[in-house]
């Protein structure tokens, strides 16, 4: 395994989360102190309280003083951290290690991204221009809506039915995000319109692509012995498990499009530090990265909640949704909220801190007797790729 892991060394005591959307009137600055204060606030502590920060940003901030300076900290660490997609993710992995090593008591990570009026889309600003005619050539739709095909060969699935999962699933995140206040898309969209879209790349339509949107997130932790001075209801973390590939998946003539190596990777360590041996039947519910449909599909199989091959038929089943066995996304997902990439991350554990707390809105709040929730994210394309994935409970042991 690839950590011996902080199991219950460390508990969440506090988030805070803004809407991810077009926000013309905000910048960086404004969308860190407005998911920061509501941070301080759930814990019950002042920016002072919190010994260090870290702060996850692809394109929005070079340094800690991106953080430091709309805070307005007085001498305090922070450290800029970024990890493609799993930027925000790996600002709390960072900052939970920190405080299970005993360096500091209280900790924010922070994420937060500003791209709907910067010029740019994606990741597109955070890489360098080609010069070498080595560039990528094709874009992110373009690389993930290969899956779709290539899973249909493999096991049998018609291009009928495959547009049919691939619908499903983008008509089941966007009725979860038309009952989230939070997101940034929040009307249901019909089978029908999601069928018919225009299509971005291959047989992906614009339903089957996550937005571009603004946001920011954020978490307070402490060591798990001194939760309870702070909150009768902390969350602990289980497992935070993280894989950067090597990106020779593209170069490998085995890999086929059918599942991503790094996050079944990322899947087995989780699990192993958390002690999960039955997914499907330990997870109560689950935030995963659908930048793409087809992205959502393979997931399911590569962290265990479905048999090789058998995901696109529990996703017709609705096996995944709000009122299913494993609910998936029931926050809406990449695909209601956009990807701030530095906050998506963030932005996943704020719904599990709210859904296995109760916390959440009656409309949409999950039914489960299971204790434990999992956030996961990717960065990168298939074949080469980074993943983390988060496993979390509101009991010790």
């Amino acid at each position: 395994m690839g950590s011996h892991g902080i199991k219950d060394q460390v508990a969440i005591i506090g988030m805070g989360c803004t809407p991810f959307t077009e926000h013309w009137d905000k910048g960086p600055d404004e969308l860190l102190v407005d998911a920061a204060t509501e941070a301080f606030a759930d814990a019950g502590v002042a920016k002072a309280d919190v010994d260090a920060y870290w702060l996850g940003t692809a394109m929005s901030g070079m340094s800690g003083m991106a953080l430091s300076r709309p805070l307005q900290l007085d001498n305090k660490p922070v450290t800029r951290i970024e990890n493609f997609c799993a930027t925000g993710a790996e600002s709390l992995r960072n900052a939970a290690y920190a405080v299970a090593s005993g360096a500091y008591d209280l900790a924010m990570a922070i994420g937060v991204e500003k791209v709907k009026d910067s010029g740019y889309q994606g990741l597109v600003g955070a890489s360098k221009s080609p010069t070498d005619g080595t560039g990528r050539t094709l874009t992110a739709a373009a690389m993930f809506a290969m899956c779709a095909p290539a899973y249909g060969a493999k096991y049998g699935v018609s291009d009928e039915q495959m547009r049919e999962v691939l619908a499903r699933i983008s008509w089941k995140n966007h009725y979860n995000g038309a009952r989230n206040p939070r997101a940034q898309f929040r009307k249901e969209v019909s089978m029908e319109t999601i069928c018919n879209a225009p299509l971005m790349a291959g047989g992906l339509g614009v339903f089957d692509c996550s937005g571009v949107a603004d946001g920011s997130a954020a978490v307070i932790i402490c060591r798990a012995e001194d939760a309870h001075r702070y909150t009768d209801t902390p969350m602990y973390i289980k497992a935070l498990a993280f894989v950067a590939g090597n990106c020779s998946g593209n170069a490998d003539p085995a890999y086929d499009y059918t599942w991503f190596p790094e996050i079944h990777a990322s899947a087995v360590d989780a699990y192993a530090q958390a002690g999960v041996t039955d997914p499907r039947g330990q997870i109560a519910m689950a935030e995963v990265h659908d930048c793409f449909t087809p992205a959502e599909l393979l997931i399911m199989e590569d962290l265990g909640f479905a048999e090789r091959g058998t995901a696109w038929k529990e996703e017709l089943a609705g096996t995944f949704d709000l009122k299913g066995e494993l609910p998936v996304n029931p926050d809406g997902g990449l695909k209601s909220f956009g990807h701030p990439v530095g906050a998506s991350g963030l932005r996943m554990v704020f719904e599990a801190w709210l859904q296995m707390r109760g916390k959440a809105p009656e409309q949409r709040r999950i039914e489960t007797t299971k204790k434990l929730a999992l956030t996961h994210n990717l960065g990168g394309y298939p074949g080469e790729m980074v993943s983390f994935c988060g496993i979390y409970g509101t009991e010790l042991g």
